[in-house]
């Protein structure tokens, strides 16, 4: 029976990963796009979203009080995992104050001193996690955790990330080429293997041995 991690992994390579050429927010291109909220707003994503960053705050032995980050990525995973533990508390991060009302830039859970984690959906060079760190600071709460469900792992998104966390950790459940090669997994079908010009994996590099329907190695074909 497969866990709920790779259930979770397993949607979000069919709903939220696509192939092709696409302009980041961090104004950067690139040959693919992770839209985790398909998956984090879905019925069955969102139960295991929560249940899988749950389980990661346990085994990491963080005690928070509450979890929270940047609106809008963070907000379905922030609900997702408070309603799942039955526990935690959530906050979420305005981009800004807003000029009406309180004026208040932190929504939800408003104890000060009290232990938190961060959350985002995906990191590239990690300005929305980090806004959310500083901000939680800036309030009053402590850190003792950042998680974020997929890293692209470029644009110096980690080591961005890590110095403005510590001193605590920063965990991703995935990274970009796990959902990848299990969305190239999932997308693969059974038709006859033809050879592969002049072309390489598109997982490892290697040279290719097949293009249809994918250029896949010998290691890498189905």
């Amino acid at each position: 029976m497969q866990s709920a991690r790779q259930k979770l992994l397993g949607i979000l390579a069919h709903n939220s990963f696509r192939l092709g050429e696409f302009k980041l927010s961090s104004g950067g291109t690139s040959d693919y796009y992770i839209d985790c909220r398909t998956t984090t707003l879905d019925a069955k994503g969102s139960r295991l979203t929560g249940e899988v960053f749950l389980e990661e705050i346990q085994k990491q032995g963080w005690k928070p009080a509450a979890i929270g980050g940047l609106t809008m990525g963070a907000d379905p995973i922030v609900v997702a995992v408070s309603v799942v533990s039955g526990e935690l508390n959530g906050f979420l991060v305005r981009k800004a104050e807003k000029q009406h009302g309180t004026g208040q830039r932190i929504e939800g859970f408003r104890e000060k001193g009290s232990s938190v984690v961060i959350v985002d959906d995906v990191c590239t060079t990690g300005g929305s996690t980090i806004q959310a760190i500083e901000a939680a600071r800036e309030f009053g709460f402590r850190v003792v955790g950042v998680m974020c469900l997929v890293e692209r792992e470029e644009a110096h998104g980690r080591p961005a990330v890590e110095k403005a966390a510590s001193p605590a950790p920063f965990v991703s459940i995935f990274t970009a080429k796990d959902v990848r090669e299990r969305h190239i997994l999932q997308t693969d079908d059974t038709t006859p293997n033809v050879f592969a010009v002049a072309a390489t994996c598109e997982l490892c590099g290697a040279p290719a041995v097949t293009n249809n329907p994918r250029n896949r190695c010998e290691a890498h074909k189905v």
